[in-house]
């Protein structure tokens, strides 16, 4: 009599257990773009502050170096960056690509909202640079008009070798931490971010915050300068996963 009330019990105790599985299912589901939002504004927002501390700084490479804060940030509370999620597109199933591109929508807000606070204080237009006679929407304006002047093959380019860069960062970190070797995932992080800050290569989350900071100059040219940039970003990140498929090294 106990063993068929146990059975009777545990019968009806596995629907309620099935029943708050489907539930947090179900939560999980409805959540999940909420996150990937939530963490793409996050990325946005983290690329800006590298952005205001690279336009802050007399010293490129000081100020190469610390805009790689960023991205580190980023990778440590495993935000979302379009840069450092597009190279796995070559590896991963058609639902990663809508992933992929709403974080990217997500970067760019939070980049722009980041550049509409600044715009804001003191920083951006009465307090000049420490050691220069601008202000930093005068460093932002003077960065974008270059960029958006060069020719467009020049900005696909320099957004290929910077989505090459960005892919090296963000997976040598992961090989990295895999080895438990802190002070290496470090190094990747921060001489990749370095080399395209300092070789001028074209990021376009980080132009996004620029292009805001310098008040959306020539909207029609900026149209297609990120056009470009965003599939600049994208072939280079993907080269490195592509071309390792026909490696007998795969990552």
């Amino acid at each position: 009599m106990n063993e068929l009330s146990e059975k009777t019990d545990q019968n009806l105790a596995e629907p309620n257990v099935q029943e708050k599985e489907k539930k947090a299912e179900s939560t999980e589901q409805k959540n999940r773009w909420l996150s990937f939002w939530v963490d793409g504004m996050l990325s946005g927002l983290m690329i800006g502050v590298g952005g205001i501390v690279n336009l802050s700084c007399e010293n490129r490479y000081l100020g190469a170096f610390l805009f790689s804060l960023g991205l580190f940030s980023i990778i440590q509370f495993r935000y979302g960056l379009y840069t450092g999620k597009v190279g796995y597109i070559v590896n991963r199933d058609k639902a990663y690509i809508g992933e992929t591109f709403f974080t990217l929508l997500a970067n760019a807000v939070g980049a722009a909202v980041t550049a509409g606070l600044i715009y804001l204080t003191r920083f951006a237009q009465n307090a000049t640079v420490s050691g220069l006679d601008v202000t930093l929407v005068d460093r932002a304006q003077a960065s974008m008009q270059t960029k958006l002047d060069d020719s467009l093959l020049s900005s696909l380019i320099l957004a290929f070798f910077c989505g090459l860069m960005m892919f090296t960062a963000v997976e040598g970190h992961r090989c990295c931490a895999t080895k438990r070797n802190f002070v290496g995932g470090l190094f990747l992080v921060v001489m990749p971010i370095m080399v395209f800050i300092l070789s001028g290569f074209n990021h376009c989350v980080a132009d996004i915050f620029y292009y805001f900071l310098a008040g959306c100059p020539n909207v029609s040219r900026a149209l297609l300068y990120f056009l470009m940039v965003i599939v600049g970003n994208a072939l280079g990140g993907m080269l490195i996963p592509f071309l390792k498929k026909f490696s007998n090294q795969p990552l």
